[in-house]
């Protein structure tokens, strides 16, 4: 029977990994707390408006098929990490930053289009949750979109290497976890309320 060994770089980068994962687990529990304090809200509207009156679903659908894209290029990216095609790895990171750059780009435009009606998170508890549990998914695809560039930059210089393969196995995992997320969004928050 073989066995295989495990080295200690094997083992290191599992254990980064593992953490990674440890990461996303309290960042479930920080989506989780915002999703119930927006369901405990969504009814305070107080004299403001209801999520019926100010979503635009054609806009929301076209702002989410952007970051479904963008999952589907970053897939892309890690199956050409695995046959080690640098260039590649490098052409669909910058397809899935784009894809990411429009999602936020319409996300802002949203925001500022709801401020510029006088629609603020200070009006109810309704727009108070939506603008906290919204801003903060936009915050993340912000953060993943930095890492990207830094990542991108990094295999650039020194190609993919084992450093950069776990780095990008974690953002793959981040950026995948985002996705499912904003699908919780897009069905609980602009499907439901514009219902």
């Amino acid at each position: 029977m073989l066995t295989e060994t495990i080295t200690p770089h094997q083992n290191l980068r599992n254990n980064k990994i593992f953490g990674f994962w440890l990461y996303l687990m309290s960042d479930c529990i920080l989506f989780a707390t915002l999703f119930a304090t927006y369901s405990v809200m969504v009814n305070n509207i107080a004299n403001g408006p209801s999520g019926h009156e100010i979503f635009n679903l054609p806009f929301v659908l076209l702002e989410t098929i952007f970051l479904l894209l963008s999952s589907m290029t970053h897939g892309l990216a890690t199956i050409k990490m695995t046959m080690k095609e640098t260039n590649a790895v490098i052409f669909y990171l910058g397809l899935t930053f784009l894809f990411g750059l429009g999602f936020i780009y319409m996300e802002v435009y949203e925001f500022l289009h709801l401020f510029s009606h006088g629609i603020t998170p200070k009006i109810s508890g309704f727009l108070s949750g939506y603008f906290t549990l919204v801003g903060t998914h936009g915050v993340h695809v912000i953060s993943g979109m930095i890492w990207m560039l830094l990542l991108m930059l990094q295999i650039a210089i020194r190609g993919l290497t084992t450093t950069n393969c776990t780095r990008l196995m974690c953002l793959s995992l981040f950026w995948h976890f985002l996705d499912i997320v904003w699908i919780c969004v897009f069905t609980i928050v602009y499907l439901i309320g514009g219902i």
